[in-house]
């Protein structure tokens, strides 16, 4: 499926495709959050990186988080993954995680084509939510401290909503 994303400026506008549509997984861990907006999670989509081609790089600008921020600021480090977003108006547009070069990760908010609908969210990393954020019961969805033991893929094809290769 090919996904169509874009800023809220319009400055930047992007296509990808993605086998695994569906915007299924809330992140509640410390970075997200911030960089997210004010929901108190992000949703991320996975997509193919070498099927992502962008109009208006030039206004693109990257951010990468701090693993730790307890630790003194002297032996913090940065987080591999890279957030991407438009430089004019803020908007966040996908991550990029160099340990794997062949995906990328679109904000489920830059997308304006429409997705799937999820049947049942998984929250994620909810050891690192803040106080205030809202999590829906185990009635209504998977809820998990860290990371699940399935992947993207996995729960695309578990739940029969992953789109075969072309």
């Amino acid at each position: 499926m090919e996904l169509q994303g874009s800023c809220h400026c319009e400055k930047v506008k992007f296509t990808v495709k993605s086998y695994t549509p569906v915007p299924f997984m809330r992140c509640y861990c410390s970075i997200c959050r911030k960089v997210g907006g004010g929901g108190g999670y992000v949703i991320n989509i996975k997509g193919q990186y070498d099927t992502l081609k962008v109009e208006g790089m030039e206004h693109v600008k990257v951010y990468r988080g701090i693993k730790d921020k307890s630790l003194p600021k002297n032996k913090q480090e940065l987080c591999e993954s890279r957030r991407h977003f438009c430089g004019e108006c803020g908007s966040m547009l996908w991550g990029y995680e160099p340990q794997w070069p062949e995906w990328c990760y679109p904000f489920a908010s830059a997308i304006d084509t429409p997705l799937p609908e999820p049947k049942r969210p998984n929250c994620i990393m909810l050891k690192y939510k803040s106080n205030w954020a809202n999590v829906p019961g185990p009635e209504e969805a998977d809820l998990f401290d860290e990371y699940p033991n399935d992947s993207i893929e996995s729960w695309h094809k578990k739940n029969k909503a992953f789109i075969e290769k072309e």
